[in-house]
């Protein structure tokens, strides 16, 4: 049975937090509230939790949730970008960060040895950033809490098979799951409003693209 998640967030916090496993050292990056350095010490899930964020007002939030693990020299909280100051960890969490801003601070520190990220923009560019990397890429699914969110987890080394070009769009997983027609569904009819919308031919080829590509996943002829 998983460990249980605490009250006053929402879906996608629990949804995140579903995806970490037990560890010895668990830093989570950007970490804003400390919701999920608080759902891995509560239940046992780590010994030790280091809360990072570019953000001191962010980082105080999450000192204060976390204080009493603190007082008991369970929590460390570090004002700083990216991993720069965490030091080494067994799994790692970025969540509500862009594509760009994850594959940023994975390029000026290294690839944690595990980590779970929620990039909220341009999954694309991570899953190929950790795919050229060697890295193995054990779940790269989607969940919905009022918006799609992608979620990927993996490890530093192992390598993964070549992914589709669809499989690279969306996650390999997203691909079984049936949420994606939905979230597929939203893109084609997204698309579909900017294409009558568009007045340039460069434009209009771009989009007219995006959108058969988008039918062709959705009916499965692309995967």
């Amino acid at each position: 049975m998983r460990p249980k998640t605490f009250g006053g967030a929402g879906g996608r916090i629990p949804a995140i937090c579903s995806r970490l496993e037990k560890c010895g050292v668990f830093a989570d990056v950007g970490c804003d509230h400390g919701y999920c350095a608080q759902y891995m010490l509560k239940n046992g899930l780590c010994d030790f939790a280091v809360v990072s964020d570019i953000s001191l007002k962010s980082l105080n939030k999450a000192a204060t949730l976390l204080s009493d693990y603190a007082a008991a020299g369970r929590v460390r909280a570090v004002c700083c970008d990216g991993l720069r100051g965490v030091g080494n960890a067994d799994l790692v969490l970025i969540a509500g960060m862009g594509g760009e801003e994850i594959v940023r601070i994975f390029d000026r520190s290294y690839v944690p040895r595990s980590f779970v990220l929620q990039p909220m923009k341009n999954a694309p560019l991570v899953r190929r950033y950790l795919i050229d990397r060697g890295c193995a890429i054990v779940e790269d699914d989607l969940f919905r809490d009022g918006r799609f969110y992608f979620i990927i987890k993996g490890r530093a080394s192992g390598g993964t098979p070549a992914y589709s070009e669809a499989e690279l769009a969306f996650g390999r997983d997203s691909l079984k799951n049936p949420l994606l027609k939905d979230y597929l569904a939203e893109e084609i009819a997204k698309t579909s409003l900017y294409l009558g919308r568009a007045g340039g031919e460069a434009g209009r080829r771009t989009l007219a693209g995006k959108l058969a590509f988008l039918k062709g996943v959705y009916s499965g002829e692309i995967v």
